[in-house]
């Protein structure tokens, strides 16, 4: 099955609901511990939730590992294009994305941080195992529209304002 396939429904979110989803996660972090050190949060899907949970938290301490694999409904080989230190990695570092899917990219981060507690706001069938934490389950064959994804992006923006 080829991956734009493998998707036959949509999942829109608003701005307000993943915040209400990203502090409904750093709550439920809080029962795990209250000393949480630090965030590694995978570029870019998990940067808004990581700014968010950082922020209801009280975590000053937040990195990048930057991994590409996704574009517009498709799901290609994953490239990691930057890693932080990893001096350090234990359980109390928080290591956020926004969404498990397949876990194919689950699997590269775990391996990296080795000790890290991950947690995502969204979580799949499929990838949900390889997740310590998330707030909602969607079904595998769903489509997560972030609203970063929906909205015009200013690379279009540009070239046409610059005419």
């Amino acid at each position: 099955m080829k991956t734009s396939e493998r998707y036959n429904k949509n999942y829109p979110i608003s701005w307000e609901q993943l915040h209400r989803d990203c502090r409904a996660l750093a709550w439920k972090l809080l029962d795990h511990r209250k000393d949480w050190s630090r965030i590694i949060t995978v570029a870019r899907g998990g940067l808004v939730p990581a700014a968010i949970i950082a922020r209801e938290l009280d975590i000053h301490i937040v990195d990048t590992v930057c991994i590409s694999s996704y574009t517009i409904k498709e799901q290609g080989t994953a490239n990691i294009l930057k890693r932080p230190d990893l001096a350090g990695v234990d359980d109390t570092w928080l290591l956020i994305d926004d969404l498990v899917d397949t876990g194919k990219t689950a699997r590269i981060v775990r391996e990296m941080f080795i000790g890290a507690h991950f947690a995502t706001v969204y979580a799949k069938p499929e990838g949900r195992p390889l997740v310590d934490t998330f707030i909602t389950e969607v079904s595998q064959d769903t489509w997560v529209l972030f609203p970063w994804d929906t909205e015009t992006s200013a690379a279009f923006i540009l070239p046409i304002i610059e005419m």
